[in-house]
């Protein structure tokens, strides 16, 4: 048989687009002689789409389109597509759902079994699992469809299995010839090799062929890779679409096994900078913005903003805007321009110095800075207003520019830094925000040599360096992924040879810093454990370990 698998980035709820953009890979699939094409999971509607579920219209439109506009493209070929059902209007039932299309008609259909609800999942919410497990007979070959997560739950490859029912031995029973699995599944680095790993696993347990067809592209918090992959019998990775790219790749199952093992693939930075690249293009296309403001402090992380920004939308599309004041130094606005020059994007100084003053004067009866805290903080805030003044008359959206390591211990300012419309590194350490400088500068300077070699620091008084709050982040970027992504307790952390007392004042931190998370800018999810949908902490509460 010959199979097409077609890597989609569809938008959520756009469903007349996706649905054209389905129909052009139907037809392309036909004109190669395909016998069966595979789409992603939730193809028609996007994934994740939430509360849309919800409403009566949305459902109604997502089965419309399926009778009006791609069953009638299904003549003399097959089609595995996902989407919603829904099994009584009146009891509001949902599936999510694989349908297996041919000839103009629903020829088979078969629903999820396992909703994860962790993390960023949230399926329980919405969808009924699926009450059998089944497999279908079509043009000579038994098919074993399943959908996302219903992978995830091999016994023999998981220390600790989160659920009572293994869907694919289930469905070996039932005496497939080959696995096909639709998924939407998030990015974070390391993913891609993991499922390539397990799923090497179930076709050598069962010595079945798997197809594994993922969604790919930006949806609010979460990027999509894609990286949808074929693995043999005998557990070779054979066929690999393209990773942050929609991809359409033919295969034949009577090919699989006399086909060449692919080499191991192993993510690095590379992957997380193209994660970023997706996210951001796709979080601006998607909600019909253009062109993109960073204010740019001669730092290292608004410079990678910057970097990214121009590389997703393109230098004409992206403006820097300096805002200097009494602290900045020479080194760091030196470091902007050269950023702006070295990037080609339109660059404009607009000092805060004159509203600063106003500010002293107005607060301090003597006139004179004080040095505290509502002083550094009112510079960010004036900067952030500035940028938003900008952002409304010229249409631009701001990008904030604050890392993981600084949100997560508060180290960042309501109204100032944090102001914008997306936090496009917030889920990247700041250890790796320098690995990205790096990866960026890999074909000749584009981010300043000193942008990478001075200390850290806001510049928010005389000689302040992000040492003089913080420990040094290479310490707390270990301890922020034990506690944040490892999810290891006090004590744990403790063990692995750190301080007891920093641990606990970086917990403290931490805690003290969920009122200012929850009102920050969505951010793009490229570790295991985000801040945002996939952690959900109480603001008000008194636990401390």
């Amino acid at each position: 048989m010959k199979i097409a698998l077609a890597q989609l980035n569809p938008t959520v709820g756009d469903i007349k687009n996706n649905c054209e953009k389905i129909i052009k890979y139907i037809n392309e699939a036909k004109n190669v002689k395909a016998d069966l094409i595979v789409f992603p999971e939730l193809t028609i509607i996007g994934y994740p789409p939430k509360d849309l579920l919800y409403n009566p219209d949305f459902l109604e439109s997502a089965k419309s389109a399926l009778h009006e506009l791609i069953l009638p493209y299904t003549d003399g070929i097959g089609v595995i597509i996902g989407t919603v059902t829904q099994d009584d209007e009146k009891d509001y039932i949902l599936h999510n759902s694989a349908l297996l299309l041919y000839d103009n008609k629903i020829i088979g259909k078969s629903d999820k079994t396992l909703l994860p609800n962790y993390d960023v999942f949230d399926e329980h919410r919405y969808f009924e699992p699926a009450r059998e497990r089944k497999c279908f007979d079509f043009k000579g070959v038994r098919l074993a469809i399943n959908i996302c997560e219903d992978i995830w739950n091999d016994k023999d490859f998981w220390e600790r299995p989160k659920y009572d029912i293994d869907v694919v031995e289930e469905q070996f029973k039932l005496n497939p010839d080959i696995f096909i699995n639709i998924s939407a599944s998030p990015y974070n680095l390391g993913k891609h090799e993991l499922r390539v790993k397990m799923v090497k696993q179930i076709s050598k347990k069962y010595h079945r062929p798997l197809i594994y067809v993922n969604q790919v592209g930006g949806n609010d918090e979460l990027i999509f890779d894609g990286s949808s992959f074929v693995i043999n019998s005998n557990g070779d990775r054979i066929v690999q679409l393209r990773s942050f790219d929609e991809d359409l790749t033919i295969i034949n199952t009577e090919n699989l096994t006399n086909m060449k093992a692919l080499p191991n693939v192993v993510e690095n930075i590379s992957w997380v900078h193209d994660a970023l690249i997706l996210g951001l293009k796709d979080y601006f296309k998607k909600t019909g913005f253009n062109k993109a403001l960073v204010g740019l402090s001669g730092g290292i992380d608004s410079a990678v903003t910057c970097a990214l920004a121009v590389e997703a939308l393109g230098r004409e599309n992206v403006l820097g805007v300096s805002m200097p004041s009494r602290y900045s130094s020479e080194e760091s606005k030196d470091d902007a321009r050269t950023l702006a020059e070295n990037l080609g994007i339109e660059y404009r100084v607009i000092p805060i110095e004159d509203v600063f003053k106003s500010y002293i004067s107005i607060f301090n009866e003597d006139g004179i800075a004080k040095g505290d805290l509502a002083e550094e903080n009112i510079q960010a805030r004036i900067r952030g207003n500035y940028l938003m003044f900008i952002s409304n008359r010229e249409g631009y959206m701001v990008l904030t520019t604050g890392n993981k390591s600084e949100i997560a211990v508060g180290y960042c300012t309501l109204y100032g830094d944090m102001s914008g419309g997306l936090a496009v590194i917030s889920d990247v350490p700041k250890t790796m925000v320098y690995e990205l400088a790096k990866y960026i500068n890999r074909n000749g300077e584009i981010i300043p040599k000193s942008t990478l070699t001075k200390a850290p620091s806001a510049e928010l008084r005389p000689g302040q360096k992000d040492t003089d709050s913080l420990p040094a982040y290479e310490v707390l970027d270990k301890i922020l992924k034990a506690y944040i992504e490892d999810n290891k307790s006090l004590n744990e952390i403790v063990k692995d040879g750190y301080d007891e007392n920093l641990v606990k004042e970086i917990i403290r931190k931490i805690n003290n810093a969920e009122y200012k998370r929850k009102q920050a800018a969505p951010g793009l999810k490229v570790t295991t454990k985000a801040f945002g949908v996939g952690r959900r902490m109480p603001i008000a509460q008194r636990f401390r370990p």
